[in-house]
């Protein structure tokens, strides 16, 4: 399943109501993108499935900072 490694987004079990009220099941999927991102402090490119949420803040503040405050470890999603 599509996931964010940073922010965790992950696609949604909602409902389908109509005018009738009958519910129907629906999924919804995050809009999740594959990314190649180089990483001054490793020295190199990193390939990450990123929210597009995610992709615009990566590039307001930049990706260390951005892990740093989700508390995750580049070096170990490098791999």
């Amino acid at each position: 399943m599509a996931k964010c490694v940073l922010t965790g987004k992950r696609a949604k079990r909602a409902n389908n109501v109509s005018h009738a009220h009958n519910k129907t099941v629906k999924w919804q999927r995050p809009n999740i993108q594959r990314k190649r991102i180089w990483v001054e402090e490793l020295g190199r490119h990193v390939r990450l499935s990123l929210s597009t949420r995610a992709i615009r803040t990566i590039t307001k503040v930049g990706l260390v900072t951005y892990a740093r405050k989700k508390g995750i470890d580049l070096a170990k999603l490098a791999e």
